[in-house]
């Protein structure tokens, strides 16, 4: 499969919120409604689950590694780290709307894709970014989209002001402040430039 482009997905990602009924999601209200959204127009259930090593075909993990979320084509679900969600509920939105690019964007017949916590929203903390690896293009695309889903460019340009509270922004939006981060800084034309 080729790479596509952050702007192909972003489109891909416009087109499938163009394409929510109205009484899910108007266009314009936030958080944008996620999970309805992946029951009512994909027909994924979103499931918490405590232990998702435990998903048929789960990779083994080595020692430190984590599974975040999964998507389960053949049994139309979406796994989330209950664990996880319970602490960031910001990351649980992001994961299922991570789970959701693969879904658009990944899937071919049956076969389940799962995604490390750390392929998903990676920690910057954790590690200076010059030796935090990349994630494979496919779960990047999956980034990209889950971003362009919660955090419509048009709604961030209309929502963000020059020394407005970031964290109430994240707060609104329903995102983390690593994703809102890097979100901003994707579709916010920077001064000068």
């Amino acid at each position: 499969m080729e790479e596509a482009t952050s702007r192909e997905i972003e489109q891909r990602a416009e087109r499938v919120l163009a394409g929510v009924p109205t009484w899910i999601w108007d266009g314009e209200r936030l958080p944008v409604p996620i999970e309805d959204i992946a029951d009512s127009r994909f027909g994924l259930l979103v499931r918490d689950v405590d232990e998702l090593g435990a998903a048929p075909g789960a990779p083994s993990l080595e020692s430190g590694q984590s599974l975040s979320g999964l998507l389960l084509p053949d049994r139309g679900e979406i796994w989330v780290s209950a664990p996880e969600a319970a602490a960031w509920p910001g990351r649980r939105r992001f994961t299922i709307g991570h789970e959701l690019g693969h879904w658009c964007m990944h899937r071919a017949g049956d076969g389940a894709v799962f995604c490390r916590s750390t392929s998903i929203e990676p920690d910057v903390s954790a590690v200076a970014s010059a030796e935090r690896p990349s994630p494979p293009p496919f779960e990047e695309e999956a980034n990209v989209f889950a971003a362009s889903l919660l955090m419509p460019a048009w709604l961030v340009k209309e929502h963000y002001q020059p020394g407005c509270d970031f964290f109430s922004l994240c707060e609104r939006f329903g995102a983390s402040g690593a994703a809102m981060g890097r979100r901003l800084h994707a579709v916010v034309p920077r001064s000068g430039t």
